[in-house]
């Protein structure tokens, strides 16, 4: 039991790893982005890996609670997306 539960930590580790790594691009994103329309996609991706850590973490802890909040905040970043992409293309919001 000890060492399925080893398993389990290490793998969640190496998530925990490639979501950092991943990260790291897109803050390189968000400060070397030319344009402002890159910069809220380099935003839009951190979220994204906030929502799929917030999904790792529930599933690594059996926490039910953390996959519900990352559905609620999937749900805020996108209507938020909508909302730059709107102001940027020159609409009132």
């Amino acid at each position: 039991m000890i060492e399925l539960l080893y398993g389990l930590q290490s793998t969640y580790l190496g998530v925990l790893v490639a979501l950092i790594l991943c990260t790291s691009f897109g803050i390189i994103r968000i400060i070397l982005g030319p344009t402002t329309p890159d910069r809220v996609v380099g935003v839009d991706t951190i979220n994204t890996i906030i929502i799929v850590a917030m999904v790792a973490f529930g599933a690594a802890f059996y926490e039910v609670i953390y996959i519900d909040v990352a559905i609620v905040y999937a749900l805020l970043s996108f209507i938020s997306t909508l909302f730059i992409a709107k102001y940027l293309e020159g609409g009132h919001l």
